[in-house]
């Protein structure tokens, strides 16, 4: 298991915690504040996932005005999450 604690930046999240199995996919995600019922949508919807497919479909999304969003920064997490093993 790849375990990686990510302490986000430019969200209302501060916090992200990603494990992935030995084959990179998702097996749990936590975020530490912003928009708990939303949040928690998110991490139940890619848990089971590959990391990779996640990535390439969350990068990049913006929230409002800001660079940056929740989703953003889980597909920075994951791909953390996976170099954590090379």
């Amino acid at each position: 298991m790849k375990d990686v604690w990510y302490q986000t930046q430019g969200t209302c999240s501060s916090l992200i915690h990603v494990v992935l199995n030995d084959d990179d996919v998702i097996h749990d995600v936590q975020f530490v504040g912003g928009c708990h019922g939303n949040l928690q949508g998110v991490s139940a919807l890619v848990k089971g996932q590959k990391a990779q497919d996640v990535i390439a479909r969350i990068k990049g999304i913006k929230c409002g005005n800001k660079p940056t969003s929740c989703p953003d920064q889980l597909s920075i997490a994951l791909a953390k999450a996976i170099e954590s093993a090379r």
